[in-house]
């Protein structure tokens, strides 16, 4: 990885860079910095939330044949 120092207020051209890449590449940018965000604002990875609920079912009569 090659990385270039320049000041805030010059244009950057980014978006031809990501342009050219190929969407596997895109997308694992993305998924690094989604893993950064996380490890940087929550104490674990967030999980699904677990869900349980009982549900009494009322018997249907069986079909006459």
């Amino acid at each position: 990885m090659v990385a270039t120092k320049t000041r805030l207020d010059q244009p950057t051209n980014d978006v031809a860079y990501w342009l050219s890449q190929p969407p596997e590449a895109r997308l694992a940018a993305l998924e690094e910095i989604r893993q950064e965000y996380i490890r940087s604002n929550y104490k674990s990875q967030p999980r699904f939330q677990r869900v349980c609920s009982i549900v009494e079912l009322v018997p249907r009569p069986s079909p006459v044949s």
